[in-house]
């Protein structure tokens, strides 16, 4: 596949991903949705689904989506090295402008919030308790699970008598989907699970640029810790996989 349409279709895809992703973040922190109050759980299962829509929809690039997943591949020896600066590029870009279409989509209800300074989280993640070695060590593990998950799941194969073995290929992108979910409920408490460099990024830069009335500080002194965290856990996993018996 050639370059422009890596670009095109990460920058589709991970715009989808962004736009779901922040979108249902919106829903539930945002006072006039139908959504408020609904809890880590809705948020959960909307970032899960918004994974199988963005994924279904870039997957003539790989659906990547994710630096994190990118890089591991590269080291895995499954995407050229030569390509990983266009998905990262995007990656990047899709992430900016799918949080923006989520800006737009709840304009009247940023507009209307009572705690216009408590909005960057429906844009990007923080921690709960911030300790900064911790908070990578968090970030460093649950996406060594993801980009583990995603080199190590079974493939589909015919057996020596003729039954297919699907493995986890029959589920298609909502496998993904489920492994982001169980994620967010076992290991998102700590930091909000961005587990996605471009996913934090490029929705914190938007944070940062949107005219949102009220708004806080984008928290830059934060903002490295869910791009290298994730870096670091894709990678180990992608060592893994080479080190681990073929």
């Amino acid at each position: 596949m050639s370059s422009g349409s890596i670009f095109v279709w990460e920058t589709l895809g991970t715009a989808i991903l962004i736009l779901m992703g922040a979108g249902v973040v919106a829903n539930v922190v945002l006072k006039d949705t139908l959504g408020t109050g609904g809890g880590w759980l809705l948020i959960n299962f909307g970032w899960g689904f918004a994974v199988f829509a963005g994924a279904s929809v870039a997957a003539p690039s790989g659906a990547h989506l994710n630096p994190a997943v990118t890089l591991g591949l590269a080291i895995a020896d499954k995407t050229p090295w030569s390509q990983v600066p266009v998905y990262f590029a995007g990656q990047l870009l899709g992430a900016f402008l799918g949080a923006v279409l989520a800006w737009l989509a709840y304009k009247a209800q940023f507009d209307a919030h009572d705690d216009p300074a408590g909005t960057r989280g429906i844009f990007c993640t923080g921690p709960t308790v911030p300790r900064t070695g911790w908070n990578v060590v968090t970030e460093v593990i649950a996406t060594f699970v993801l980009v583990a998950w995603v080199l190590l799941s079974p493939a589909a194969k015919e057996a020596a008598d003729g039954v297919p073995q699907l493995g986890n290929s029959a589920l298609g992108y909502a496998g993904v989907a489920f492994v982001v979910i169980g994620l967010g409920n076992s290991l998102g408490g700590p930091t909000g699970y961005a587990i996605n460099p471009a996913r934090d990024l490029g929705p914190r830069i938007a944070y940062a640029i949107l005219p949102i009335r009220g708004k806080g500080g984008a928290e830059w002194g934060y903002a490295w810790v869910p791009v290298v965290g994730p870096l670091v856990g894709g990678a180990l996993a992608a060592l893994l996989f080479l080190a681990l018996p073929v």
